[in-house]
Parts: C-alpha cells; structure tokens; sequence
C-alpha cells in the first residue's frame, strides 16, 4: 500500500539515478545477492545487540532489492532466472529477520514468530499463485498483485519490532491480522474477477 503511493518519487529520485549509473558495471543478479547477504546480516547483528546496524542492513537490503529490478530494466535484460532469484531472496530474507526476532528471546516469542512465518507464507502463496493464473499487464515478468501489506510495510513491523521490544507481542499480532487480511482480499478479488 505504501509502495504503491511512494514509490514513484522514490524511483525517480533515489532509484533511477544512481541504477543508470552502475548499469554497465553491475550485473542485477549480483545486487539481489548483495541484498540478501545484507538482509542476513540483520542475524548477528541483533544477537550482538547491534540494533541500529540491523536495521540500517535491512533498509540496505530492501534499497538493493529495488535497484536490482530496475538495472535489468535499464539494461533490457530481465530474465526469468532474475525473477525466481529475486522472490527466493526476498524470502531469505525475511525469514533471516523473523528468525533474528525470536532467537533474541525464544520462549518469549516462539509463538508469535512462528505465526508471523506462517502468515508470510500464506501471503506469499497467494501472490504467487494468483500471479501464475493472472494476465500480466506489467514491466514485471509476471503479473504483479498489490496489496495492503507489501515489503515496505514489512519492514516498517520488523524495526518497530526491533526498535520497541517491549510491545513486540502486539506489534505481531497486528502484523499477522494485517497479513492474513491482505491473503484474504487477494483470493476474493482473484475470485471475483474469474466469476465476472
């Protein structure tokens, strides 16, 4: 929901710039990999207790996942192998962050991380899948379905997370009811539009 409000601006100011540059230099493969060793990073840097390093990793890591995309647009080399490496790092690392969430305080949040997972992957499954049997009208290489929890809302949860532990429990609950909304209302419209 924010990206999609946001992110014009964002693209034209902080994104295309700087991936017109680096295009005949960097591969796009290379910075989504950058992006996912930056996103596990988060890891020992909270078990080290380094919380503000964590979160400056996790927004470096979701910079370079939007500067990857748009190289290879840049480049005109978007490739289906981009595509599956892009999503599996996008993955790697929220499941790195999840994981850096509980291990800081496993009996406490064993529960919660463990939905937050569960919901993720509920989530990602939707989008997926209504992505495969949907019509792609996009400059991405399938079709893509906004929703009201995206990564930038995600990301938003997980330093709140790390910045507040003292509320994680409701920030992950809320976090879970937002996820599990969004997977709702991505099957329903997907219905909808097959009955219509």
């Amino acid at each position: 929901m924010i990206e999609q409000t946001i992110r014009p601006l964002y693209q034209r100011l902080l994104v295309d710039p700087p991936a017109k540059w680096m295009s005949p230099f960097v591969s796009p493969d290379h910075v989504t990999l950058l992006s996912g060793v930056l996103g596990m990073l988060v890891l020992p840097a909270m078990l080290l207790g380094w919380v503000n390093a964590a979160i400056l990793l996790l927004l470096l890591s979701g910079y370079c996942d939007t500067l990857d995309g748009t190289i290879a647009r840049i480049r005109q080399h978007s490739t289906e192998w981009g595509s599956v490496l892009d999503i599996f790092v996008d993955r790697l690392v929220e499941f790195s962050v999840i994981f850096s969430l509980w291990v800081i305080a496993p009996q406490e949040r064993a529960l919660w991380t463990i939905m937050m997972l569960g919901m993720v992957l509920l989530c990602i499954t939707s989008f997926l899948v209504v992505g495969i049997f949907s019509e792609n009208n996009s400059n991405k290489s399938f079709h893509y379905s906004p929703g009201l929890m995206e990564r930038a809302e995600a990301f938003i949860f997980f330093i709140a997370m790390m910045l507040w532990p003292g509320v994680f429990s409701q920030l992950a609950a809320l976090f879970c009811l937002l996820v599990a909304w969004t997977t709702l209302i991505r099957l329903r419209e997907f219905y909808q539009q097959l009955e219509s």
